[in-house]
């Protein structure tokens, strides 16, 4: 009596045993169509890229902090503008401000879930907001402190030049 074949074995390519073998949870999430679960899947870039824009737009509209974010991404660009930075300090600091959007959208798009799914006070649900909270403060603070580092010797510079004038 011959023995079933194994799952490896029924996935081998002409005898041979496969260069990667999924771990079945690994594979049920792999399984697993989006279309299946909501309503709104996008069907195309360009829908992908509307969808993008209205959460883009959603957070200016509604949330204070991002827009006092967006005046602070103009400042500091123009600054930077002024200051004639290279273009390494240039990628760093479009680095730093991009953390910071995304931490600022990541944390209202966990506040939105955990109010879908906790509409009633939870503790664990205050730690999820308070957590997310606390990861934008971090990519602030860290912004801060880089803006600093890049801005501050260039900017002092252009400072004395004008006053000794």
């Amino acid at each position: 009596m011959k023995a079933q074949p194994t799952e490896t074995e029924r996935r081998s390519v002409n005898g041979r045993r496969p260069i990667l073998v999924f771990h079945p949870d690994t594979l049920e999430t792999l399984n697993a169509r989006p279309e299946d679960y909501s309503p709104i899947v996008s069907t195309s870039r360009l829908k992908s890229l509307r969808y993008a824009l209205a959460g883009w737009l959603y957070m200016l509209r509604h949330q204070k902090n991002t827009r006092i974010q967006a005046v602070f991404s103009v400042a500091v660009m123009a600054l930077a503008l002024w200051l004639g930075l290279p273009p390494r300090d240039w990628a760093v600091l479009v680095i730093i401000i991009t953390m910071n959007w995304m931490a600022e959208f990541i944390n209202a798009a966990l506040e939105a879930a955990v109010n879908l799914a906790s509409p009633q006070l939870h503790p664990m649900a205050r730690v999820c907001k308070d957590v997310g909270a606390a990861a934008v403060l971090l990519a602030a603070v860290a912004a801060v402190l880089v803006g600093a580092f890049i801005l501050a010797p260039p900017l002092l510079e252009r400072l004395v030049l004008l006053l000794v004038r």
